[in-house]
């Protein structure tokens, strides 16, 4: 075992972090971008290196076993040590080339990021974009992204973050169905209509739920995980949902359910790792997103800090990532 343990792939341990933090040998798949029979083979290899079972299967996945709880501490010190190596690297370079990796909600990405990345791609010609359309979290300190565009504010103490401002939410349906049947006058009013929500993801419904307003899963009469495919069931007459305001005022097609109380929006926040924004593409793109993006949202000052926007708003951040 100790000549096993000496040349243990790096490839190794990217599979248990993955699968450790994913809680799934697809789920690690989908993240390290390869198959779920080559993260089996490379996990079963880590084992035999080690001697002994680092997951055990239960209801929901796999968890860790007492030896794989024992080494995750040291596999996330090694991975972040590996990002260090090669931000440290990417801070050397003092001309604008390379690449930057962009993550957003799929919402932020499709209706927001693509003007704003057209104008990098004009100012900065020598710069690759790689934008990462995902309501899934990528892990900064990992390296899976470069700027992260999130919802709520991280709380790793070692990422930079920068909040812009918030994103206008409004209620909408298609005109066609709430000439069908009726408009509603109360937020209780909403709940009783036709709802297009998740279908797999509970985010949303555990935020809902822990602010007292009942829902779960079978509350949606029309289900979708994916952001764009539910507006479109929402145009298509499906029934009611969230938007974001400037999308849905330029849909001719939906009117904007007024309610009594307000809806406060999104709040966005700019997230880097410190290392990453010493280096100039990336201090770029960061300071390219800073200036753009708040065309599109409401001031900061305009509602207040985010812990001071009132319980709805609260509501829409248990979305997570939802954008």
């Amino acid at each position: 075992m100790d000549d096993a343990l000496r040349s243990l792939d790096w490839s190794l341990l990217q599979a248990f972090l993955a699968v450790a933090e994913e809680g799934s040998l697809s789920g690690a798949a989908r993240r390290l971008k390869t198959s779920q029979p080559t993260v089996g083979r490379q996990v079963r290899a880590m084992e035999d290196a080690l001697g002994g079972t680092v997951f055990a299967r239960h209801a929901r996945g796999l968890r860790l076993t007492e030896l794989g709880e024992a080494i995750l501490p040291a596999a996330q010190s090694m991975q972040i040590a590996a990002n260090d190596i090669r931000t440290t690297v990417a801070a050397s370079e003092a001309n604008l080339s390379g690449t930057v990796r962009i993550t957003s909600s799929i919402n932020v990405s499709h209706y927001l990021l693509p003007p704003i990345l057209a104008r990098a791609r004009a100012l900065f010609p020598g710069v690759q974009l790689d934008l990462v359309a995902s309501d899934d979290t990528e892990n900064l300190l990992y390296g899976e992204a470069d700027i992260a565009i999130r919802m709520y504010r991280p709380e790793q103490l070692e990422l930079v973050t920068r909040y812009l401002g918030d994103i206008e939410i409004g209620v909408f349906a298609a005109t066609s169905y709430l000439d069908r049947v009726g408009r509603p006058q109360s937020f209780e009013d909403v709940l009783a209509l036709d709802l297009v929500g998740f279908d797999t993801e509970m985010r949303f419904i555990d935020g809902m739920r822990a602010r007292g307003i009942p829902i779960d899963r079978a509350g949606f009469a029309t289900r979708c995980d994916n952001a764009l495919i539910q507006w479109e069931l929402v145009r298509a007459g499906c029934g009611v949902s969230f938007q974001q305001r400037h999308v849905g005022k330029q849909a001719t097609d939906v009117e904007e359910i007024e309610l009594p109380m307000p809806i406060a929006g999104l709040p966005i926040w700019l997230t880097a790792p410190p290392a990453m924004l010493r280096t100039p593409r990336i201090r770029a793109i960061w300071e390219l997103l800073v200036e753009e993006l708040p065309a599109y949202l409401e001031a900061p000052a305009s509602r207040g800090t985010p812990t001071e926007r009132g319980a709805f708003s609260a509501l829409l951040d248990g979305a997570g990532t939802q954008g």
